[in-house]
């Protein structure tokens, strides 16, 4: 039984500080512009819809101000995961095409809703260029979600925007592991601390894309499932600069695709979001339809007619996952590790810039992991179960993609 892929637009810039005072960032148009060159069609998707966000303007904020648009990225979030909800209640998989990273919140919130219902942690895999994870307890001020979403759905930071609903956090940092990051982020002994699994470029060029999917789905075999965001800022800016904050060092195409077809290529993937591509520096939109190809391709396991629908749990009990060695048995009414994933077919990759030769993961050490708490709401009964709530809203008509028509190049600082 395949699964149907749903895609749902985000168009949102939010999570951005302005470019100039007098233009915005135009990462909202990105949904539009991935439309344009197929992306429905060739996923064979069904169209979602779109949220219109509210409209994009900081006023007089200033740093020291806290989050600038926090109140609307918070009402954002929730018609969001309200969305994100009523897709995977329909048994598809979500694909969310933002729109900047503040998007994940809304996804975030979708997702400990989930876990709550069904009585299991949802983890993330967080694709990035970035860690995103600036936050008052190591920076002297903050301002834009964007540069801050991995911190705010881990519960840190300013409350209506990290405890939407009184939920926090939406994801446990043992819950979380970072791809794609680069050697010297400036948060890198940030989530060395808090004990969120990193693998950045080097090390993930080192074990090649393939092995990497199926390292991080490993690290996340205590949870019920696993949510993928992707900031396509995690490619390098010599073959994909049109995104707001381009940093050299990133990975290529194809190793984004090989990353993400190992990453969905199991039932434990409810979903994916697509964050960051500016179409203000793509004229001629051979970025976007760069992009195109690259998700296409990415998500071919998820339609593929052998693909599965996610289960919670396993028709038969298994003995717990040695992950991390952490010295906790998995609780119960979790989900089994899910089968290896089959990597990829090999595709050469001509090396963007230089690989060091002695490559150290972030990963290596290996931190032991705090306790948390245990996962909420009630146990889900024995046997096999669709991934789904006890009782599903009813399905919302679809809605036709809202148009966002921003003016001005943008550069929006994370």
């Amino acid at each position: 039984m395949m699964r149907r892929i749903a895609v749902l637009d985000a168009p949102t810039n939010l999570g951005l500080r302005p470019p100039t005072s007098t233009s915005v960032p135009g990462c909202a148009k990105a949904p539009g512009a991935l439309r344009d060159h197929g992306l429905l069609a060739r996923l064979r998707a069904r169209d979602a819809g779109c949220i219109t966000p509210p409209r994009y303007d900081p006023g007089d904020w200033r740093p020291g101000d806290g989050v600038c648009h926090a109140r609307e990225i918070s009402g954002y979030s929730v018609a969001l995961a309200d969305r994100i909800g009523a897709i995977i209640d329909r048994g598809e998989f979500p694909l969310v095409v933002g729109g900047d990273c503040s998007v994940l919140l809304g996804s975030a919130l979708a997702m400990h809703r989930l876990g709550e219902a069904v009585g299991g942690r949802i983890g993330l895999v967080f694709v990035d260029g970035h860690s995103d994870f600036r936050h008052p307890g190591n920076a002297s001020y903050v301002g834009a979600a964007a540069g801050e979403d991995l911190a705010l759905v881990t519960g840190r930071g300013q409350a209506d925007l990290a405890a939407i609903e009184g939920r926090r956090p939406y994801f446990r940092d043992i819950d979380v592991v970072v791809l794609g990051i680069r050697a010297q982020d400036e948060y890198r002994l940030d989530l060395q601390a808090a004990g969120i699994t990193t693998r950045p470029v080097p090390a993930l060029r080192a074990e090649g894309a393939a092995r990497t999917a199926q390292w991080a789905h490993d690290q996340l075999a205590d949870c019920a499932g696993y949510w993928v965001h992707i900031d396509v800022d995690v490619l390098d800016p010599a073959v994909m600069p049109a995104v707001d904050a381009p940093d050299p060092g990133g990975i290529a195409f194809a190793e984004l695709e090989i990353l993400l077809a190992g990453l969905v290529d199991t039932p434990h993937c409810l979903g994916v979001e697509l964050t960051v591509f500016d179409p203000d520096y793509d004229p001629d939109g051979s970025y976007a339809a760069e992009i195109v190809n690259t998700v296409v391709s990415g998500l071919a396991p998820v339609s593929a007619p052998a693909a599965t629908p996610p289960r919670l749990l396993p028709a038969t009990p298994t003995p717990p996952s040695p992950r991390r060695s952490n010295g906790r048995p998995r609780p119960s009414g979790l989900a089994a590790p899910a089968p290896a994933v089959t990597p990829a077919p090999a595709v050469a990759v001509e090396p963007i810039g230089p690989v060091a030769g002695d490559v150290t993961s972030m990963d290596a050490a290996d931190p032991v992991q705090p306790d948390g708490p245990e996962p909420v709401g009630p146990r889900a009964p024995a046997g096999p179960a669709l991934l789904r709530r006890t009782a599903p809203p009813e399905v919302e008509p679809a809605h036709e993609p809202g148009d966002d028509d921003s003016p001005g190049p943008s550069a929006g600082i994370a």
